[in-house]
């Protein structure tokens, strides 16, 4: 391995170690459903974020909002001694995966029968520090 390719990994590892992430498996929610609410909070403040996600109607919105609790927590578990109000964190990254799709039969007229797919997906929340990327972007 040469010394940039190990440089930047260094860089990679170093930047991981400041964000923090949580991701949830299997939810039984199509993907589509899922994103529509993970698109409200993208790039937002995680405190603004919360609220967006409390007062949305959509059943998505409270798994989303559990699991950025989750992320929060692991945050402060990575940043010991690091108030959330000083440091600024915001969502830098969600994405929705497709997970496995279940299929079922439905009677259909005439003997027939139409197939049903009960998707799910998979969901993951990195958070970052404003504060980290500004001093990233000055170096």
């Amino acid at each position: 391995m040469g010394a940039r390719k190990r440089n930047k990994a260094n860089a990679i590892k170093e930047q991981n170690k400041l964000s923090a992430f949580a991701s949830l498996n299997s939810v039984p929610t199509s993907p589509r459903k899922m994103r529509l609410v993970t698109d409200l909070i993208r790039g937002v403040e995680v405190n603004k974020a919360l609220d967006i996600l409390k007062f949305t109607e959509k059943e998505a919105a409270k798994r989303v909002e559990k699991l950025l609790l989750s992320a929060i927590s692991n945050w402060q578990t990575k940043n010991e001694g690091v108030r959330i109000e000083d440091s600024k964190i915001y969502v830098k990254e969600v994405f929705v995966d497709q997970g496995k799709t279940l299929k079922r039969l439905r009677p259909a007229p005439q003997g027939r029968a139409h197939r049903i797919r009960k998707r799910s997906n998979h969901v993951t929340i990195v958070l970052d520090s404003l504060s980290n990327n500004e001093l990233e972007t000055n170096k």
